[in-house]
């Protein structure tokens, strides 16, 4: 019986390190680098992690500083600026990896940012920060002379903008403007010196379309410890085309609306023998209109006590240079229109036809002059259709043009 005894017990030692060793055994194979297939590892999911900039600096934040967010791990779902301001808006990245105000910021002005983002894992996690930009000593005031606002122009209108002070970040400038067309329009920012920039289309502006023009300028460094002033936003409405052309030779307007011919005109110009009593030939816009106006030779060099001396009033004038030249009523050389150049430069007409002009006309329609020796410079009035469109685009501080339409303006 001890013998049947000890017999079992060692059966069961036995049977306890068989099992052991089975399980060491798989324990090893499952280790090694054998030919057992190797154990996947479990991806850890990430929170998202937001950062946000400028930093809370109380009123040291310059205002060309953009607001800025970024997401790892993870992706920006929504961003919200409030201020007192105007509103605040931004361009998503790529991916949703990031945000970026787009616009300069106003000067001593507090703004809170509020950032939403996604993570890896599945949660959001929101952060806010409020910050101050600095104040600033001095600024530079901006005039649109053309458009006004809700105002209906020709299609030859430029976007004139005229600065009280030089401006040396042209580049920095020209990106804080934008030009939407309800009608898509190739168009580019030409600089005049260093007070002036006039935005022109590379053919006219299509008939019946809505334009906004934008100036983001508040807050721009415009030159060394100089920031733009204010925005702006200027709304207005090409209307029906209005084409004319003036000949020199044949002495005959004739005046053209969405393509048909709509008036001819008798008419006398420049006499000549004086440069300065020469209509300008070319390119010309409708600049404005008045009723009346005052021709004085002093304006041109010539005062009281020269031969040619005058000061006249005229009515139904529209003017269409800075060097004196207007078409207007002129009932003193009725005989010679149509038939002779007896102006100083000006382009006369009959007070019926002028009074018709004058009503018919917007700022901003073609008037084209033909047969004169004395060419319209390009700054003289709004003479920029003088210049090709290859030398009107070298003009641009970004030398390039722009294709505006509905939507954000973008390098044509």
């Amino acid at each position: 019986m001890r013998g049947g005894v000890s017999g079992s017990a060692d059966r069961g030692r036995w049977a306890t390190a068989l099992l052991l060793g089975a399980t060491m055994a798989a324990g090893a194979a499952a280790c090694s680098g054998g030919s057992g297939a190797p154990t996947k590892a479990v991806a850890v999911k990430e929170a998202v992690d937001l950062t946000l900039s400028p930093a809370e600096q109380a009123g040291r934040v310059r205002p060309d500083s953009p607001i800025t967010v970024q997401a790892r791990s993870g992706t920006v779902e929504n961003v919200t600026v409030t201020t007192k301001g105007e509103p605040v808006e931004g361009q998503m990245q790529p991916g949703r990896t990031g945000w970026r105000s787009r616009w300069a910021l106003n000067p001593d002005t507090e703004y809170t940012v509020t950032a939403t983002g996604l993570g890896r894992d599945g949660r959001t996690a929101t952060v806010t920060r409020t910050f101050r930009t600095a104040k600033v000593k001095r600024t530079l005031a901006t005039n649109v002379e053309a458009p006004y606002d809700k105002e209906t122009v020709g299609v030859g209108i430029p976007i004139i903008l005229r600065f009280d002070q030089a401006v040396t970040e042209k580049a920095a400038v020209e990106r804080a403007l934008e030009v939407r067309s309800a009608k898509p329009v190739e168009g580019a920012w030409h600089w005049f010196g260093d007070q002036s920039v006039v935005f022109r289309t590379r053919k006219h502006w299509p008939r019946q379309t809505k334009v906004t023009f934008r100036a983001h300028l508040s807050g721009v460094r415009m030159a060394k410890g100089v920031w733009g002033e204010r925005n702006q936003t200027v709304n207005f409405r090409i209307g029906d085309e209005h084409i004319s052309r003036a000949s020199e030779n044949d002495h005959i307007l004739v005046v053209k609306k969405n393509g048909k011919t709509v008036r001819r005109m008798p008419v006398s110009m420049g006499k000549g023998g004086l440069l300065k009593y020469t209509t300008t030939n070319g390119d010309h816009l409708t600049m404005d209109k008045d009723s009346p106006v005052v021709m004085d030779s002093t304006t041109v060099g010539c005062p009281k006590g020269c031969p040619d001396y005058y000061r006249q009033v005229v009515h139904s004038a529209v003017r269409i240079s800075n060097s004196g030249e207007y078409v207007h009523s002129a009932p003193w050389s009725v005989g010679s229109q149509g038939n002779n150049n007896v102006s100083h430069g000006c382009v006369n007409a009959s007070p019926a036809n002028a009074r018709w002009f004058y009503n018919f006309s917007y700022r901003g329609d073609p008037f084209k002059v033909t047969g004169s020796k004395r060419e319209l410079e390009p700054e003289n009035g709004w003479g920029y259709w003088q210049l090709d469109w290859d030398d009107w685009v070298k003009g641009s501080a970004l030398k390039r043009s722009v294709t505006a339409g509905p939507q954000d303006p973008a390098p044509a």
